[in-house]
């Protein structure tokens, strides 16, 4: 038997076509583009091409040039730390000044506005100008080493603003969703995320169930951790599909996306045996059965919210900056085909055909999935768990995220009294971020205290329905007796 192919690898440069996440000041702006060729971003008062971030490896640092982006130097990038340390042995240097005799009457600035428009117009740079902002305070050198390092920055924000060039991933777009419009997601934090799918033990090879009713983040970051073997099969109650649009960030390969396919509920429980019922919640009649689509992956256009429709490009830029909670993308193209490095199609539209064959459905009604994940902040999990444990081969992992509390806790008693699983557990994420500087490493002063709650187990054969088994089984052995 031939080994498993490798997992493809994960481009390091970014190529063009592709999606990015630019963080513009160190976090104070986060937004997703695609890199087309007429792809632009307005910084300030400037519009900058993305063209030069084509080619160049995620991480990259830009600034704001005369003629645009242009890559920092590694000198041009110091850590935030560095005036802070004496040398190598990095202790703090003594510090006998303070700010108590400084008085903010905007007065100790010697460089006025039409200074600084004098030297942009002369050609003068963002480092130059905070560097000539500096010289020109009378009070910078009697602040603190502190107090002068955030007068640095908040100058250099203004004026010289750094663009970092970062690859969209799971983490990165949770956190970017979480910052900026966090109900889209359904209030998951990257913790609670990460705790989902360990939980579930999503792996390679493996086969997932998925309800994803926080616009497909689930969904994407299955299949970014299964890296194109076995399938995700995201569901829905009804008729439509749930919006999964976010998975269009994650650059997944064609081989990615072709594993990704969408069916109804309903679908899923007429697999089951004549004597199941379907559940009413499935909003279909018995019998009606709806074709599995296989997610296809179409070109993301401009997305802007109404502060940034002014700023940024609206015909060729993805820009996902969610400033507010709707974040459904306009698609106005039929069609897109990405090239990476090596030349594989990237998130390119999966060809006709290749949707989900009757071989693998009779698989999954023979030996059922083996992970269930549910985020559907909006539903009460209980009403259709039912359902969907079914679905499960014995012993599989399930996860159930919510954002309150009390549909889990209905859930796990109902589960408890079905004896429908075991090793339940309701688990609340708690998340503290910390400030790591010498000698000033504390926890952040502002942080967030909710990530939602998440309901774990493991599905097992129910006792009633093996005895309901075993019943039948000696009345069709008497049955037989008789009529020998």
């Amino acid at each position: 038997m031939d080994p498993p192919p490798p997992p493809p690898a994960i481009p390091r440069d970014a190529w063009e076509g592709c999606s990015v996440l630019l963080d513009i000041n160190d976090g104070d702006r986060l937004a997703f583009f695609r890199l087309t060729p007429a792809a632009t971003v307005k910084i300030g008062n400037k519009t900058c091409s993305l063209q030069p971030l084509v080619g160049r490896p995620f991480g990259s640092l830009f600034r704001v040039g005369a003629d645009g982006l242009v890559p920092c130097a590694a000198a041009d990038a110091p850590s935030r730390d560095d005036s802070m340390q004496d040398g190598a042995d990095g202790q703090v240097q003594d510090e006998t000044r303070d700010n108590r005799s400084l008085v903010d009457n905007n007065t100790a600035q010697n460089l006025s506005s039409d200074d600084i428009e004098a030297m942009k117009r002369d050609g003068a740079t963002g480092d130059e100008i905070v560097e000539a902002l500096i010289a020109n305070s009378s009070t910078f050198g009697k602040k603190t080493v502190f107090s002068q390092e955030k007068y640095k920055l908040k100058k250099q924000k203004k004026y010289a603003p750094k663009v970092l060039l970062r690859r969209p991933s799971t983490r990165s777009i949770c956190e970017t969703y979480f910052k900026k419009s966090p109900a889209r997601i359904g209030f998951m934090r990257v913790d609670t995320l990460s705790l989902v799918l360990s939980m579930a033990n999503i792996g390679p090879y493996s086969d997932v169930l998925v309800v994803d009713m926080v616009g497909g983040l689930i969904v994407g970051a299955v299949a970014e951790r299964l890296g194109g073997t076995g399938y995700v099969c995201s569901t829905y109650l009804g008729t439509v599909p749930s919006s999964i649009d976010i998975i269009r960030m994650y650059n997944l390969s064609s081989d990615m996306v072709s594993r990704i396919v969408q069916v109804p509920l309903s679908e899923l429980c007429s697999m089951q045996s004549s004597g199941n019922t379907p559940s009413v919640l499935n909003g279909s009649t018995e019998g009606e059965v709806v074709e599995p689509v296989v997610v296809q992956d179409e070109d993301a256009q401009a997305v802007d919210t109404a502060d940034e429709k002014a700023q940024l490009s609206t015909e060729q830029t993805t820009d996902m900056e969610v400033s507010k909670p709707s974040l459904d993308v306009q698609d106005e193209n039929s069609s897109f085909e990405c090239k990476g490095g090596d030349g594989d199609s990237i998130a390119s539209k999966s060809k006709p055909g290749k949707a989900l064959s009757p071989e693998k459905m009779k698989y999954w009604n023979e030996h059922g999935f083996s992970s269930l994940i549910v985020a559907a902040p909006g539903h009460e999990v209980e009403s259709f768990v039912a359902d969907l444990l079914p679905l499960l081969s014995y012993s599989a992992p399930f996860a159930i995220y919510h954002q309150y509390l009390e549909p889990l806790a209905k859930c796990m008693h109902t589960l408890q009294v079905s004896k429908r699983a075991i090793g339940l557990q309701l688990s609340e994420p708690w998340l503290r971020e910390y400030q790591v500087l010498p000698s000033r490493t504390h926890p952040h002063m502002q942080m967030n205290a909710f990530g939602g709650y998440i309901l774990s187990g493991i599905r097992i054969q129910n006792e009633h329905t093996e005895i309901s088994m075993l019943t039948m089984d000696n009345i069709e052995y008497k049955d037989m007796s008789i009529a020998a």
